[in-house]
């Protein structure tokens, strides 16, 4: 299974190359979840993270195959081609979820929010066809820091309680 050392190891290649490229205009790729960081790869792996974290909080832990699993490739890759399926899985499970754990579900929902306003600041929905390697490389940071920012434990320990506690509340909105 895959650890944070992952999304340390991917920003490190990424320094280096844009330190050999001299490219200071792009800002440096953060080392915890920046939810500023304008990166678009990086925001669509917190959004793929937060629909994971979705998935898990409706499904439970006991899930086969699950969306990284299935489709953390291809969203990475060409997230115009599969995030529609994403989009519509995530609200089927956000639907589950505010009949079993409402309070998750408004913490899931506003985190949402947060990144489509960040995707979208204006405007309709574009996706880009696809990303180049450098935002893939992102894309997968982004993922992880998510995924640590809202699990905090083992993966996905915390979409499996009933609802978070007023400190899990407290929390989102800093």
């Amino acid at each position: 299974p895959a650890t944070g050392w992952h999304a340390a190891v991917l920003r490190a290649v990424l320094r280096r190359a844009r330190r050999g490229a001299n490219r200071s205009d792009k800002g440096d790729i953060p080392v915890s979840l920046d939810r500023d960081y304008p990166n678009i790869g990086y925001q669509l792996g917190r959004l793929f993270a937060v629909y994971e974290l979705a998935q898990r909080a409706a499904l439970g832990p006991g899930v086969k195959a699950s969306m990284r699993d299935r489709y953390f490739g291809a969203a990475s890759a060409t997230p115009a081609g599969i995030f529609a399926v994403i989009i519509r899985n995530g609200q089927n499970h956000l639907a589950n979820v505010r009949k079993k754990k409402p309070g998750w579900a408004a913490v899931i929902e506003k985190e949402l929010e947060e990144i489509f306003g960040r995707i979208i600041p204006a405007g309709p929905l574009s996706l880009p066809r696809s990303l180049p390697l450098e935002h893939q490389a992102e894309f997968a940071i982004g993922y992880y820091h998510q995924r640590r920012e809202r699990i905090g434990g083992p993966a996905g320990a915390v979409a499996d309680q009933d609802a978070p506690d007023a400190a899990d509340t407290a929390e989102t909105e800093e």
